[in-house]
């Protein structure tokens, strides 16, 4: 996975989440890359700085406490971002993955249930499917 800084036509920034830089373009081009804050499908990469690993001392890492705080904080927004995104489909997800795979009904973001079974037939007929944690949502 690789992960870059995206900003929409408003200049709303956020952190975007893909296989690679093609996948990255290929789902821009098909409007599927979504600003959270505003819905604008005009996005681009934003200038980002690289990573540079340093060694001991104080290098203002965060401690494992806020890392666990920073993850928590990315999946509730990604929560929010697919159920805002993505229709839901429920318990008929297998199906109707199928029926989008096969061209029987529209191509759209989907997300639903679907058991371990029903997701590893699906990844055997082609259908690209993945799991992703879904944090609960909280009154914190």
């Amino acid at each position: 996975m690789i992960s870059f800084t995206l900003r929409c036509g408003k200049d709303h920034e956020f952190e975007g989440w893909f296989r690679s830089s093609d996948d990255y373009e290929r789902q821009r081009r098909k409007k599927l890359v979504v600003c959270p804050d505003c819905g604008d499908t005009g996005i681009d990469k934003a200038l980002m700085a690289p990573a540079v690993a340093t060694r001991g001392g104080d290098s203002g890492e965060a401690t494992p406490a806020e890392k666990a705080v920073r993850m928590v904080m990315a999946m509730r927004a990604m929560r929010g971002f697919v159920e805002k995104n993505f229709d839901n489909v429920g318990p008929q997800f297998a199906e109707e993955a199928r029926r989008i795979h096969y061209g029987e009904t529209e191509e759209r973001p989907i997300y639903g249930d679907a058991t371990a079974g029903e997701a590893k037939e699906l990844v055997e007929e082609g259908i690209k499917v993945g799991q992703i944690p879904w944090i609960e949502e909280t009154e914190n």
